[in-house]
C-alpha cells in the first residue's frame, strides 16, 4: 500500500495542471506513518513533501549535479504524463515509488506502480504531516 497525504497530492496535481503540456517529475518525501496517523500500519511510510521540481537547476546545467535533493533522501517520484500514459515509462526518473498522472490532473487519474512498473494500491489520508521548526 502506497499513502499520500491529500494536501500533498493536491499541490502535486496543480503541478501537472501548470506544466501542461509539459510533463513534470518532482521527487517525494515520506513520513514515518506513526508520526502522521495512529491509524495507519506502524511499519507504513506517508508522502508528506516534496521537493521543488526547479531548485538547483542551474546548477545542474553548469555542473551537472543535482544540489536540488539530499542524497537519500527520496523515497518516491510524481510524474506527470500529459499524452494519457497512466503507466511508468522509460523516460521516466525512477524511484521505489513512483505515482504517475494524466489529465485531467484529477485524484482519479492518478496511479502508484514500483519502480519495475507493477501497479501497488494508492491511499489519500486526510492528515498533516508534523510540523517542523527551524532553529
Amino acid at each position: 500500500m502506497v499513502y499520500v497525504t491529500r494536501g500533498l497530492l493536491a499541490v502535486l496535481l496543480e503541478f501537472a495542471s501548470d506544466a501542461d503540456p509539459d510533463g513534470v517529475t518532482i521527487a517525494l518525501s515520506a513520513t514515518p506513518a506513526p508520526d502522521v496517523d495512529d491509524a495507519l500500519p506502524p511499519e507504513a511510510t506517508v508522502f508528506t513533501d516534496f521537493y521543488l521540481p526547479d531548485a538547483g537547476r542551474s546548477v545542474a546545467a553548469v555542473f551537472g549535479v543535482d544540489l536540488s535533493t539530499p542524497p537519500g533522501q527520496v523515497g518516491g517520484r510524481f510524474v506527470s504524463h500529459p499524452r494519457g500514459e497512466l503507466s511508468v515509462t522509460q523516460g521516466d526518473d525512477l524511484a521505489e515509488v513512483v505515482l504517475v498522472t494524466v489529465p485531467p490532473w484529477d485524484r482519479e487519474s492518478v496511479r502508484a506502480f514500483d519502480r519495475r512498473g507493477r501497479r501497488r494500491e494508492l491511499a489519500v489520508v486526510d492528515a498533516a504531516p508534523p510540523t517542523e521548526f527551524l532553529e
